[in-house]
């Protein structure tokens, strides 16, 4: 099976690896985005999934926009695909494309659709407090994520996992999944099944705004804020009116006994190495801080930054 393979980032990278060392299949080329600049020097860097190809000799074809790009989209109609595989390509792909190969496009999306369609659904599973989440696959169609569902896994989430951890997982079990989503097309077993859109939900892009942190909220929803953050945008707060970032938090139950004493949102108790900090709209509920970041400063735990500020009691976040 000829198979041109649309991806970019490391969520990537496990299926395009599969795909390359799946006997059934040869991946005739990678089309992902461009090299960007990035770090203090702004050096151009390949995306992981282009680093992958090019150790493995695939041609890569690298639009700025697919869609406004008819070379392109010529050259990878020559190769002759018999499936277009997509794994986090961030482009919608125009009708030239995915009528393209006999078998389709087939792409990965992570979540149970029709739950979290959207550019960002780990992110939203996890600060939404989901217990679990999962992977599809599905035919692409001219929509966003309302294609034809093929297969579905559903992966548990820890309760402090965080984005970053819960896409590792879902890389892999996603790789496994489009293998066996082939398999099946193969020897035509597989059942596409339409979307009720009905049940469908959002899973909207990421902005910085939404990482502000209201210490008035239930130390649960901040604590899937935190989780669902990270690695960008991040959360943040503020203390004496310098930013703080917050890395990572745990829920706290019974380390701190704050039923005498009122609490405002967002105040800290530091009690041994143990930071904690007043939420909910009356203080009555507790949430741990394990790591900080000050502002132009490295990662650091949360009770050495509490040390270096000499931090006093009745001082507050927020």
């Amino acid at each position: 099976m000829r198979i041109i393979f649309l991806g970019t980032p490391q969520i990537a990278v496990p299926t395009l690896e599969k795909l390359i060392d799946w006997p059934k299949g040869e991946v005739v080329a990678v089309v992902t985005q461009p090299d960007k600049p990035s770090g203090r020097g702004k050096h151009l860097h390949m995306p992981p999934t282009k680093v992958v190809a090019e150790d493995f000799g695939i041609p890569v074809l690298q639009p700025v926009k697919l869609s406004k790009s008819p070379e392109t989209v010529e050259a990878m109609k020559d190769l002759n695909p018999e499936v277009l595989v997509m794994v986090a390509f961030g482009q919608i792909l125009k009708q030239p494309v995915l009528e393209m190969a006999p078998f389709g496009v087939v792409n990965l999306h992570a979540s149970l659709l029709p739950k979290l369609r959207g550019p960002a659904p780990i992110n939203w599973a996890i600060i939404n407090g989901e217990s679990s989440t999962g992977i599809t696959t599905m035919f692409t169609d001219a929509g966003v994520d309302t294609g034809d569902m093929l297969l579905k896994r559903e992966v548990p989430i820890d309760q402090d996992m965080n984005a970053e951890e819960l896409a590792h997982v879902l890389a892999k079990a996603g790789a496994n999944l489009v293998i066996e989503t082939l398999e099946h097309m193969l020897v035509g077993s597989l059942r596409p099944e339409k979307q009720d859109d009905s049940q469908s939900t959002h899973a909207p892009m990421m902005n910085k705004e939404l990482g502000i942190i209201n210490w008035a909220k239930p130390a649960q929803e901040i604590h899937n804020l935190v989780r669902g953050l990270v690695p960008w945008p991040g959360t943040s707060t503020a203390y004496q009116d310098k930013p703080l970032k917050i890395i990572q938090t745990r829920l706290s139950y019974g380390l701190v006994d704050i039923s005498e004493t009122p609490h405002k949102p967002g105040e800290i108790t530091k009690i041994d190495d143990v930071l904690t900090v007043a939420c909910g709209v009356d203080g009555s509920d507790r949430l741990e801080i394990i790591q900080v970041q000050p502002a132009n400063k490295a990662k650091m735990p949360a009770k050495d930054w509490a040390n270096g500020v000499h931090l006093k009691p009745g001082q507050a976040l927020g």
